[in-house]
């Protein structure tokens, strides 16, 4: 037994030594690239997407395709840091769903910019104090989170990435019997995915919500009696037991979240493009108005009305087709919407999600 951990051990030791050397020699390579650039961006989200990609798709296991785009994108931000430390904003406080967004996505942050709401995580970017920002866009219960949707629709920024995120929420408290919480402190949205096991369980408990779930975690740890609906980064955080996992209604709870910035994106190989549009007010505008799409045979992902607020029942939508705008495919498509549109805004064409 003693002999084969050894042997075990071993072998762990001296792989790790030539992980240690590899990671290091593509280091050195990714500064090479960046020398050899120039300037531009330094992150460019179709090169890692298509890295990751390529090796999950070569992942033979144990590792988990998760844990493998976890390692990897963790090795190219510090690969990144080399030539710059990337700041990206988000919702903050530290502890919300936003940050582990920000995390997943750029592979942890050492300095994270915490923004009081959607809109200056907007106005951080748009004046080079940031470098991106990650903003909520729609989650798979609750549908589209307005208020971004109104800030893409005037912002001079382009969408660069998305992100989907797992949202699994937590019941915490500094006690460990869920039977002494009288209070609970939540966002309005976490309130509302918890809806059933709330009412199953906690039936008789006095439920607020609040700006936060890392905001109800701060008062959770400084109330007696009171619990949060929250994340396990803000059970950490604020030092709360985590009393019940993932009491949200529906085990696929997502939020899609995206990514900010100045700059463009080449092509990928699997992208998606964002499109804001607006039908002539006439009747059959909007059929016609899809028609290039399906002669093109470009494929629409979601399409999504929101008030214009220039006048009274009057809207736009917002259209996620499948491709670059770069494709041609996609390219003749736009062309004829700007010709049959009374507005038509690209707000960006990026990578499809990587898990």
């Amino acid at each position: 037994m003693t002999e084969l951990l050894k042997k075990h051990r071993d072998a762990i030791d001296a792989i790790d030594e030539q992980l240690l050397e590899l990671v290091n020699e593509r280091a050195k390579h990714a500064r090479e690239i960046g020398n050899l650039k120039g300037g531009g961006p330094i992150y460019r989200p179709e090169r890692e997407a298509q890295v990751l990609r390529r090796l999950m798709e070569h992942n033979k296991g144990p590792l988990a395709a998760e844990a493998v785009a976890a390692i990897f994108r963790s090795v190219m931000s510090h690969c990144r840091a080399l030539e710059k430390e990337l700041s990206v904003a988000f919702l903050g406080p530290l502890g919300t769903f936003s940050e582990e967004a920000a995390n997943k996505q750029f592979g942890g942050l050492s300095a994270p910019v915490q923004c009081a709401s959607i809109d200056e995580v907007f106005r951080m970017v748009e004046s080079g104090r940031v470098d991106y920002g990650v903003v909520p866009v729609e989650n798979s219960t609750e549908g589209a989170i307005g208020r971004t949707l109104d800030l893409l629709m005037t912002a001079s920024l382009n969408v660069c990435g998305e992100i989907a995120l797992p949202v699994h929420h937590n019941l915490l408290a500094k006690q460990t019997d869920k039977n002494l919480i009288r209070k609970l402190y939540s966002h309005a949205q976490s309130l509302s995915q918890c809806h059933e096991w709330l009412s199953r369980d906690l039936p008789n408990v006095e439920l607020q919500a609040v700006a936060s779930n890392a905001e109800a975690a701060r008062l959770a740890a400084q109330e007696d009696g009171a619990a949060a609906i929250a994340s396990r980064r803000a059970a950490e955080l604020f030092e709360l037991n985590i009393l019940v996992e993932n009491i949200e209604d529906d085990p696929k709870n997502t939020t899609r979240f995206l990514i900010l910035a100045t700059h463009d994106v080449a092509p990928s190989g699997k992208d998606k493009t964002s499109l804001v549009i607006a039908a002539k007010n006439a009747p059959g505008t909007m059929v016609e108005l899809l028609a290039p799409l399906a002669k093109y045979h470009v494929s629409m992902t979601k399409l999504e009305s929101r008030p214009s607020k220039i006048g009274m029942w009057e809207y736009v939508f917002f259209v996620d087709i499948e491709g670059h705008q770069h494709d041609v495919s996609v390219a003749n498509a736009l062309q004829e919407l700007r010709i049959k549109a009374s507005l038509l805004k690209v707000l960006g064409s990026y990578p499809v999600a990587v898990i």
